[in-house]
């Protein structure tokens, strides 16, 4: 069973909706003007209950199947919010707002499960209901988490809840997930050592925290490399390093700051434990203070197995065993999905945007060949896992 037939009918109306979300790209929970355009269009293709404010700007649609019987609620997410790059595309529909752009495809994701919020309205061809979510602040919001606080799961009786991303480098028609750990945790530090300025000249007057900060960036390697198993996927990275005014002035402080991404949650713990101890005892030796910040992030987005072993088959069902990667690597980014799939048993697929530039780059674009795929993705999730 191949891509929905009604498909080459609806994708020119997806990929319009598609293309104005992107020449209006909004951040974080400020996605205001898209959250209406969603609602007024779930208004338009008769959902039983339409639902704003959810998790301040987030947006619900119900859609009941011809028959209820069953009682499964299904739950299936798409991310409305955009990023603060300035784009470089040149399309005609590229961003009206400066210095703000779709990135990331989350207008993609929007217009898409739109679509298949007016096909399941039209056809309701299951036994059941479906629950469309639209979640502002993926990017960096925690927008998932204030859905699922604000009562999401509660609220509108959801069992399962399913998300979906592009992936460029995939072709077009490709799908991929795993069972367990796909994506790691995003935590951050931020560390400040505390030295004793002095010239440049006499060094031994001094507490030089350029040069422990360095000693500091070294050791928090050999965190990754010496003491966590190999097999265990850890990444450290120290991103940002500032100090210093003058070329002859050794100054009194130095700032560190970077990410730790993990996929298991005992490693996760264990690293910013270690990080900190670290930190601190290096720059202790030489004399030095540190005042170190932990910033918890997102948790690692774990798929359930029964729910993956679904989502898969359904991704065959669209585009056919032999494009559908079962076991794909876990992908070191980070997404605020792992909120709803820690509230409920879930899994989230990635599908292919082909030969684009990656994500967050300012010559990215969604790929709107990739629409029929997705849509139909979620309509034949609804009609598959709770037929009529």
């Amino acid at each position: 069973m191949p891509v929905v037939n009604q498909m080459a009918e609806l994708q020119d109306e997806i990929t319009e909706w598609r293309r104005t979300i992107h020449a209006n790209p909004e951040l974080n929970y400020d996605v205001h003007e898209t959250a209406t355009l969603v609602a007024t269009k779930l208004e338009e293709f008769g959902c039983d209950e339409i639902v704003t404010g959810v998790g301040r700007t987030g947006v619900v649609g119900v859609i009941h199947g011809k028959d209820q019987s069953s009682g499964k609620v299904v739950g299936m997410r798409a991310d409305m919010d955009a990023l603060p790059i300035t784009e470089a595309t040149g399309k005609p529909y590229a961003s009206r707002n400066s210095g703000l752009m779709h990135a990331c495809g989350h207008d993609g994701h929007t217009a898409m499960l739109l679509g298949a919020a007016k096909y399941l309205s039209e056809t309701r061809n299951f036994d059941g209901t479906t629950v469309v979510i639209f979640q502002p602040a993926e990017e960096g919001g925690a927008g998932g988490r204030a859905m699922v606080e604000d009562g999401l799961m509660e609220r509108f009786n959801i069992q399962e809840v399913y998300g979906l991303h592009n992936y460029p480098g995939m072709p077009v028609g490709e799908f991929a997930i795993r069972s367990g750990p796909v994506m790691a945790s995003t935590d951050e530090f931020f560390i400040t050592v505390k030295g004793k300025g002095s010239h440049a000249a006499w060094p031994h007057l001094g507490v030089d925290p350029v040069m422990i900060a360095a000693q500091v960036i070294t050791g928090l390697q050999t965190i990754v490399s010496r003491n966590t198993d190999p097999l265990d996927q850890l990444v450290i990275s120290i991103t940002m390093m500032e100090a210093g005014t003058a070329t002859n002035i050794i100054p009194d402080t130095a700032k560190l700051s970077g990410t730790i991404r993990s996929l298991n949650p005992e490693t996760r713990n264990d690293t910013i434990e270690r990080v900190e101890k670290m930190a601190r005892a290096i720059c202790e030796s030489y004399g030095a203070d540190a005042s170190i910040k932990m910033v918890s992030g997102y948790p690692p987005t774990v798929n359930h197995e029964i729910q993956t072993g679904q989502a898969k088959a359904i991704a065959e069902q669209v585009a056919g065993e032999d494009r559908v990667d079962g076991n794909v690597s876990p992908v070191m980014g980070g997404e605020d999905f792992a909120y709803m799939m820690n509230a409920r048993p879930g899994a989230f697929i990635f599908m292919g945007n082909g030969e684009t530039a990656s994500l967050h780059h300012a010559e990215y674009d969604f790929n709107d060949e990739a629409i029929p795929y997705g849509t139909s993705y979620w309509i034949r999730m609804a009609e598959t896992l709770m037929p009529a």
